[in-house]
């Protein structure tokens, strides 16, 4: 069926809600196409898209689809999924009660008990409630850090862990069986509860993760009224879960972004809620300048990720990488755990391909293997699940884009623990005299100057998309040969699941994903990737030296060549 056809269907359905027939009718030919060229596909964060009219939309239609086929999947591959049930979640966005609802409502609707938290939760804490409850799956309504327009989908198995693609992708098969989206049969709420398929859960599930995170702490008995702490959620879901457990482990100190505690779908204090974007601990900043605080910590809308600023030695604040964090964290992780004889015999410790180097290279020296997935924390929550009850351990895992996990008892990337183990680094180097600015120059001078950036090209709609795919295949069909004089000596592409070095072909062992990434005899290396969750082309580029300004310098110039021959394409 064209686009134009889809339309006219959604025109001429009777029953369309309302509000999207409204917005329906003043959509123009180009927003109609965008809206309706396509379906919204499952990518590493899930389903994601704009809200509104169109197949290619968020909207109660594409979710109660999106949930038939969940449904289907797990009638026919998960046994006992109608008694133990699906866990759902959701956070403060534009229609995330009514999505959850709605998501609800169709697995009850196909026999399936359905359990809905109250209220918004954070995304870990669905993930937490999955094996709390003895449930088959979970779903969180969410689009993480995206604009207020968006809104978003995913999807959990029986351990906690976001469906990885093999799985995802027979969930798509049902969901693409599905050939008329308003076909599909839901049944009164209140008869639903009534039968005791829709289920409402609260405070239970609180405690029982509150308590749970509270068991990751190494140091308990620190001295905690030295250090102070501001705190910012960005108008999303973190911030009562992280002043409880702050307060209960004895952290007095901790001074909240109060603008930023409200619940706003709008996020109209910041221009993005990403805590990877330093213009949103613009508030924080100001904050922790009043009240002299030792560190900032901000969390995403459905508090998977955080993001810190510590102080320079000039006294100023300055914003943490992803990587940085992640080998901080690392460090006092395994050097804590090692002063108390604690260190297990197998550790793993996960990172994925776009990671730096620096953190994996702390974990070996205190005798971790370490093993690098495709990008998508579902892929380290699989490893974690993987090595469950046999002789390996999991001691962390984490990724560049400011997920960490310290315990697997959740099974996706864990704001709310991560917050614990920073509270914690930073009382304990403060009682050493040590900033964690200062830690982590120490790391520099130990293991190098590692230097990562993040380049992203959006590309939006239709013609975004197919730029993308030609940007890849450019590369891909004629791979640079050498990189300022550097030349390149090896290419994994993760589409065909090989590497590449000279004429030695070696097969890969992730799972297949249109990811390229180019390896250079300097030790630099970059990747080409497309967003699984937005319009976008992201370019990442590691380099290390043994001077800061050497790497930042090579990132630079690596990062602007990558970045000129794709504006040649």
């Amino acid at each position: 069926m064209s686009w134009q056809e889809e339309v006219k269907k959604w025109k001429n359905y009777e029953n369309l809600d309302r509000d999207l027939k409204s917005k329906l009718e003043v959509m123009d030919e180009k927003q109609l196409e965008d809206a309706f060229y396509t379906n919204l596909a499952f990518g590493t964060g899930g389903l994601r898209g704009e809200v509104g009219p169109g197949t290619n939309r968020m909207n109660i239609y594409t979710i109660r689809k999106a949930n038939e086929g969940f449904a289907r999947y797990l009638l026919e591959s998960v046994p006992g999924v109608k008694e133990q049930g699906v866990v759902i979640a959701y956070d403060c966005r534009h229609y995330s009660p009514e999505f959850a609802m709605e998501s609800a409502k169709v697995m009850a609707s196909n026999g399936i008990k359905a359990y809905i938290f109250d209220s918004l939760r954070p995304t870990p804490e669905l993930s937490f409630a999955v094996r709390h409850l003895n449930a088959k799956a979970g779903i969180v309504v969410t689009a993480s850090h995206n604009p207020p327009q968006y809104n978003g989908y995913k999807i959990y198995d029986e351990t906690g862990c976001q469906l990885v693609p093999r799985l995802a992708d027979q969930v798509i098969n049902h969901v693409n069986s599905i050939e008329n989206i308003f076909s599909i049969n839901v049944k009164d709420e209140e008869d639903l509860k009534e039968a005791g398929l829709i289920n409402i859960i609260s405070k239970e599930v609180d405690d029982a993760y509150i308590e749970q995170v509270k068991t990751i702490q190494i140091n308990r008995d620190l001295n905690k009224q030295g250090i102070k702490m501001v705190f910012t959620p960005l108008h999303g879901t973190a911030n009562l879960p992280t002043r409880r457990l702050l307060k209960e482990c004895g952290y007095e100190n901790v001074y909240v972004v109060e603008e930023q505690a409200v619940m706003d779908p709008n996020f109209s204090t910041v221009k993005s809620p990403n805590p990877e974007d330093g213009e949103a601990f613009e508030l924080a900043i100001k904050l922790g300048d009043k009240v002299d605080a030792d560190i900032l910590m901000a969390t995403d809308p459905d508090a998977d990720r955080v993001g810190l600023a510590v102080k320079n030695p000039n006294g100023d604040y300055v914003l943490l990488t992803g990587n940085q964090t992640g080998a901080i964290l690392m460090h006092y992780i395994l050097s804590q755990r090692e002063m108390k004889n604690d260190l297990p015999k197998e550790g793993m410790v996960y990172n994925t391909i776009v990671t730096s180097d620096f953190g994996a290279k702390i974990a070996r020296k205190y005798g971790m293997t370490v093993e690098s997935t495709l990008t998508g924390f579902k892929f380290i929550g699989e490893k974690a699940a993987e090595i469950e009850n046999t002789s390996k351990e999991y001691v962390f895992g984490y990724e560049e884009s400011y997920g960490y996990l310290i315990a697997d008892f959740v099974r996706d990337k864990d704001s709310i623990q991560a917050i614990l183990m920073c509270a914690e680094a930073a009382t304990y180097y403060k009682q050493q005299g040590q900033t964690l600015y200062d830690v982590l120059f120490e790391l520099y001078e130990e293991f190098g100057y590692y230097r990562e950036s993040l380049s992203n090209i959006k590309l939006v709609g239709k013609a975004g998309q197919e730029k993308i795919q030609t940007i890849l295949e450019d590369f891909r069909s004629n791979p640079p040969k050498e990189v300022l004089g550097h030349r390149v000596i090896a290419v994994e592409d993760y589409s065909e699941g090989i590497r590449i070095e000279g004429d030695i072909k070696t097969k890969l062992t992730l799972p297949q994903s249109n990811v390229l990434k180019y390896f250079l005899e300097d030790g630099s290396w970059f990747v080409l990737r497309p967003s699984g969750t937005e319009p976008k082309i992201k370019i990442y580029v590691g380099v290390l030296s043994d001077k800061l300004k050497t790497s930042d310098e090579k990132n630079d110039l690596i990062k602007n060549y990558v970045l000129n021959r794709i504006e040649n394409i």
